[in-house]
């Protein structure tokens, strides 16, 4: 949320391990934020179950290095194995997809046969139930690799669900240094951005033309200088505080959400296309907040899944609030044009375009480096910092990052109205790694029955179970699956 800078070194030898380095979104858009950073160079190793992809990524990133504009000098280097990539690793990076596009389409879709929609499907929910079985066994190996040969690194988590994947990191690894890191708060600080550009442009009810937005009397800010308590859980984190400077915004807020309410209102063009698979118009987060006073800090997609079926009962509902189910087709469509678009990169046809991704990876290296400080929001272990949640529970909450360190800041406690289902999601999400490290099936199924979006009977709800387990089977080896396919 704010950053100082005050050393202007740099360090010339560090070794990056990028687990799932063969992303063809997240491992570059880390490669050309690292190219445009100043003060760090050094090794970056790539490694995935596809090895041809990160050696496709290793031939991207070295030519990186040639591009006038890249002030950040790395080698890329593809490994074979998690001891090659992680022996002496400064930092570990892990983005990995839990399974393929095919079991996701079961996670997301499975579900719609008996009347349970769900906007993501990647952590709570059905959906997230079942991604979570697949992730924590893998979780589970690459934790206790860490242990092995890099036991002091720091640790980025970006996989979800975030909860369950850095919760699995702790509850192999207790003095693991780990944190998760989600940008869905970034959404309401910009939001905050347009509350604030509204109210120089003549009040609320006014609405901002995108284009001409940068003609308007207003100061020149950004995300990083609204200042937000955040608590809760990864994706469905709140927030009770929030300033810009000496302004309090939660005034300007709840005048901004009753104007906008019954309307919506999207940060940008894209958030309002309707055609956008990831629209968000902020009714939910406006409706939400009229009824509980606390502002929702993740986008409609993720808040509306922790909920009953308020806001997802069905596709006519989902559409009245403004927001998106969106497809497993369509994350398949998106790969199919990566998939051209790396190989136009390689053959020459098209270069790969440097600019900051947004991410906050870099920023957080460089603070635990001691070349900044950084106060941002970060997964970590409940030791106290949110009150009203389960110790040890994997919470969202701010952080300050300093060097060799991150220090959580007391976030208070939620309205008892929201921590009570908070800490249901808590406790669920503590449950199903433990299910996960034994392979449980049946205690993952009372998670699965526990969640919010469960409307059947327990009848109804035994055979989904068992028929999103014999879609995602391959990837369930070792539990106990004889009870229920």
């Amino acid at each position: 949320m704010n950053k100082m800078d005050f050393s202007n070194e740099t360090v010339n030898d560090l070794i990056i391990a990028y687990i799932g380095g063969g992303s063809m979104n997240w491992a570059r858009e880390l490669m050309g934020d690292l190219a445009i950073e100043p003060q760090l160079s050094g090794v970056v190793r790539l490694y995935d179950i596809d090895f041809e992809a990160a050696k496709i990524n290793e031939t991207i990133g070295n030519q990186l290095s040639d591009y006038p504009e890249t002030c950040g000098k790395w080698v890329y280097e593809a490994k074979r194995t998690l001891e090659d990539t992680l022996t002496n690793a400064d930092f570990v990076v892990i983005s990995i997809l839990p399974g393929t596009f095919d079991e996701m389409e079961s996670d997301v879709h499975t579900p719609e046969k008996y009347g349970i929609y769900q906007s993501v499907g990647d952590t709570v929910g059905p959906g997230g139930i079942l991604r979570s079985m697949r992730a924590i066994p893998m979780y589970v190996e690459i934790a206790e690799a860490i242990k092995v040969y890099c036991p002091s690194a720091w640790i980025i988590n970006y996989t979800n669900p975030m909860s369950a994947c850095t919760g699995t990191l702790y509850r192999i690894f207790p003095q693991i240094k780990a944190f998760g890191c989600c940008h869905e708060v970034f959404h309401l600080q910009r939001l905050m951005v347009n509350i604030i550009i509204s109210e120089f442009n003549g009040g609320f009810g006014n609405d901002i033309n995108y284009d001409s937005a940068g003609s308007h009397n207003y100061p020149d800010i950004s995300r990083d200088d609204i200042c937000m308590n955040v608590l809760g859980v990864n994706h469905f984190t709140w927030v009770d505080k929030a300033h810009f400077g000496k302004i309090d915004l939660m005034p300007l807020f709840d005048n901004f959400a009753a104007a906008y309410v019954e309307k919506g209102f999207a940060v940008n063009e894209t958030d309002n296309d309707q055609n956008n698979p990831f629209r968000n118009s902020n009714k939910v987060c406006f409706d939400l907040y009229r009824r509980f006073k606390v502002i929702p800090a993740a986008g409609d997609r993720h808040i509306a899944e922790f909920l009953p079926p308020w806001y997802l009962k069905d596709p006519d509902t989902v559409e009245h609030f403004g927001f998106k189910l969106t497809s497993v087709a369509y994350r398949k469509q998106t790969r199919q044009k990566l998939l051209k678009q790396t190989g136009e990169i390689l053959s020459g046809k098209e270069k790969y375009k440097l600019k900051s991704s947004g991410e906050e990876g870099v920023k957080q290296i460089k603070a635990l480096l001691g070349l900044s400080q950084l106060v941002t929001n970060v997964n970590l272990p409940n030791r106290g910092q949110t009150d009203g949640l389960p110790m040890g529970a994997i919470v969202e909450s701010n952080a300050i990052f300093e060097k060799d360190a991150v220090r959580p800041i007391f976030s208070g406690r939620l309205p008892s109205t929201i921590n009570t289902i908070v800490a249901r999601h808590a406790e669920n999400q503590k449950q199903i790694v433990e299910a996960g490290i034994n392979k449980d099936t049946s205690l993952a199924f009372g998670v699965f029955i526990n969640d919010n979006q469960m409307i059947l009977n327990i009848k109804d709800a035994e055979k989904l179970f068992r028929e999103m387990l014999i879609n995602t089977k391959k990837y369930l080896h070792g539990w106990d699956l004889c009870n229920w396919i």
